[in-house]
């Protein structure tokens, strides 16, 4: 009963370092549910915090929409003025492949091409592209995804 008595008069405050601990997080756009797990907070007392400080919070039903982009911070770590758009330097300086067929080009063949005839059937036959694909790894050991199919399906309905 003592004990009790002792934590009538005391209230729930947090100390000044956890305080300034969650509004960091928060101006940083961490969710209330992170900053409990970093802090121990609760998000309820991690939330009054937030808003006494100004800090924005997703409203509550919100959740998986993303909050609205912030500005850049204006700091820099560039140390030399800009380059002119002529004096572009690309990341990577090596060698292209000019190879038609890696994954990169728009232009290459599909991996489904070599079974056209067997998709062309199975089209005709009503099978839906899941099928087709299911088909092709089982049958001919098709190594390409169900999406490289269902692509390839649908250019030949456009045809």
């Amino acid at each position: 009963m003592e004990a009790l008595i002792g934590s009538v008069g005391m209230s729930n405050v947090l100390s000044e370092g956890k305080k300034q601990q969650v509004i960091a997080l928060g101006k940083l756009g961490w969710p209330l549910r992170r900053i409990e797990q970093a802090t121990g907070v609760r998000r309820e007392t991690a939330g009054a915090y937030l808003r006494a400080a100004g800090i924005g919070l997703r409203p509550p039903g919100a959740w998986g929409k993303r909050a609205p982009a912030k500005p850049a911070i204006g700091v820099t770590t560039d140390p030399g003025p800009s380059k002119p758009a002529t004096e572009v330097t690309p990341d990577f300086v090596g060698p292209f492949s000019e190879k038609q067929g890696s994954p990169r080009d728009p232009r290459s063949p599909s991996s489904c091409e070599r079974y056209r005839e067997l998709i062309e059937q199975g089209l005709a036959r009503g099978r839906n592209g899941k099928a087709i694909w299911q088909d092709l790894v089982s049958d001919q050991g098709f190594a390409g995804s169900y999406q490289t199919v269902k692509r390839f399906v649908r250019k030949l309905r456009r045809l």
